[in-house]
């Protein structure tokens, strides 16, 4: 009987964005999926046949590892090399082997640092937005109540006293409402319910647009770069307009010193996104939103932490706009990235497509 073709069992794998191929047991290669063949810069057909130790730099690791899974039996080896391809750079590459369904062959994924370094950054996100919650909840709560008595007592004290220590009073009270104002922006996000229904995302850029320009109407730019191709999704759309201004307006303070020369820019850009992970979950299709603007950057000391509460990069900023807005991405399953440096910042909101 004919064996099946492997291109054809494995078929599956040219779906997925990351690397992957499929080995003898001797590291002859059965398959190379579309993506290992675009970063190799080899065709597929040329690859098929040949030993996959040529496509590493130093294959000392690879054979070893290969020797490892055939007679120690373990079930997956890992280590870390370099992949060279036909006329660029080697790709530093993390790589996984894995014992197949059929004992003499082999699994083989190769991660780019890069992307396996994005990815334990994106953990590192949710992790960290999931204990800002608790901690915002938590010390929102705890500091809600004092405050109403402090408040209270100032009123009361107000109309036991002379009229010219009311002015003491006054500061109490307007301190107690300031801060109880902080405490409700924090609480916000956990006391509005999630109101679902269909979302446009170019109209969310566009109520976005309409605010920040009637707030700078002079010497700043906005540029809308938008793939009409996107679908709609189901989302709250309050939520998202919320997260899209609050990136917005803090690009737009950022770039004082360039609105006052007449040279500002900000960028509104959507694309989709295929085959990506984020989230600890990989999605088909993502909506790509893009806030880009050409002010200083975001300083090296708060880049690790401009999600957590409380952090700005500005004298007089409450720092909850980036909070706040990455609570509403994440409510909607997401993620907000920054990639930033002197001339260009980019905050990436990545949103799950159906």
């Amino acid at each position: 009987m004919n064996q099946p073709d492997p291109a054809n069992r494995f078929h599956a794998f040219d779906l997925l964005a990351s690397l992957l191929a499929v080995v003898k047991a001797d590291g002859c290669l059965l398959f190379a999926n579309a993506a290992l063949e675009d970063a190799l810069g080899t065709s597929r057909r040329t690859l098929l046949g040949t030993d996959l130790a040529a496509a590493f730099a130093e294959p000392q690791a690879w054979q070893q590892a290969l020797i490892g899974m055939g007679q120690d039996g373990f079930a997956t080896l890992r280590f870390d090399a370099s992949l060279l391809r036909s006329l660029r750079d080697p790709l530093p590459v993390h790589v996984i082997l894995t014992q197949g369904e059929r004992t003499h062959e082999r699994i083989v994924e190769l991660l780019p640092l890069e992307q396996q370094a994005r990815q334990e950054r994106e953990e590192r996100l949710i992790d960290q937005a999931q204990a800002n919650k608790e901690l915002i909840r938590n010390l929102a709560h705890e500091i809600k109540n004092p405050l109403g008595g402090i408040r209270g007592a100032a009123q009361l004290l107000e109309t036991e006293i002379e009229p010219s220590l009311k002015e003491y009073t006054q500061v109490v009270i307007h301190e107690a409402d300031r801060l109880q104002t902080l405490v409700d922006r924090l609480l916000a996000p956990h006391r509005r319910p999630h109101v679902v229904g269909d979302v446009n995302i170019h109209e969310i850029c566009e109520r976005v647009r309409s605010l920040i320009l009637a707030e700078f109407p002079k010497g700043l730019t906005v540029v809308r770069d938008y793939d009409t191709s996107l679908p709609e999704f189901r989302g709250d759309r309050e939520q998202l307009i919320q997260a899209v201004l609050n990136i917005a307006h803090n690009a737009c303070q950022a770039l004082a010193d360039q609105i006052a020369q007449g040279s500002a820019r900000l960028t509104f850009r959507t694309r989709v996104a295929r085959q990506v992970s984020f989230g600890r979950q990989r999605n088909r299709l993502a909506l790509e939103l893009h806030v880009i603007d050409n002010g200083p950057g975001v300083p090296d000391s708060i880049r690790d932490r401009i999600f957590n509460p409380l952090v700005s990069g500005r004298d007089g900023g409450s720092g909850l706009g980036l909070t706040l807005a990455q609570t509403f991405v994440q409510q909607h399953h997401g993620l907000i990235e920054c990639d930033s440096e002197p001339g260009r910042t980019d905050f990436k909101i990545l949103i799950p497509l159906p």
